[in-house]
């Protein structure tokens, strides 16, 4: 899907200024204890799920719909595994962006994992112990939605 309709219209006005925008991250289980990940067009690496919520989307709707539109796996949300404000990022075109990600812990329900999109190349079911190749960010959400801890976050900087 790319860029939401709603961001295009704030760009439209806000230039290429940074944003602080919501983003929602999936990792997806399934019976089996497997990981459903999506191999990115953009990057052309693997990675967990996950999107930027529409105006008025429950963060956890929004973990779902993602999961279904890059994969079509239907899946259910049980828990925030952790809540991350990520560092800026500048895209190629000059947009600046932050995400506040929300990361849930997610139960595959149905479904046949195969790309569903224009946002993967690829998409799979992978055991814990034989990941492909990835990103601190995604083996991070990974260990903490195997934990049973509560909802992970940054400890304060200020006192």
């Amino acid at each position: 899907m790319g860029t939401p309709d709603f961001i295009r219209e704030i760009r439209a006005t806000a230039g290429h200024q940074l944003l602080l925008l919501p983003g929602v991250s999936a990792i997806v289980f399934d019976d089996e204890g497997r990981v459903l990940l999506g191999r990115r067009v953009d990057t052309g690496g693997w990675s967990i799920i996950g999107g930027i919520p529409e105006p008025g989307e429950q963060p956890a709707d929004t973990a779902v719909r993602e999961v279904y539109e890059e994969t079509a796996v239907r899946c259910v949300a049980e828990r925030v595994v952790l809540v991350q404000a990520l560092k800026p990022v500048t895209y190629p075109n000059g947009d600046e962006c932050q995400y506040m990600d929300i990361t849930f812990r997610c139960r595959a329900v149905g479904g046949e994992a195969r790309v569903n999109d224009d946002e993967s190349l690829d998409v799979g079911w992978f055991a814990v112990d034989a990941l492909p190749a990835l990103q601190e960010f995604a083996l991070f959400r990974i260990k903490q939605a195997l934990t049973d801890e509560p909802t992970w976050f940054e400890p304060t900087t200020s006192g």
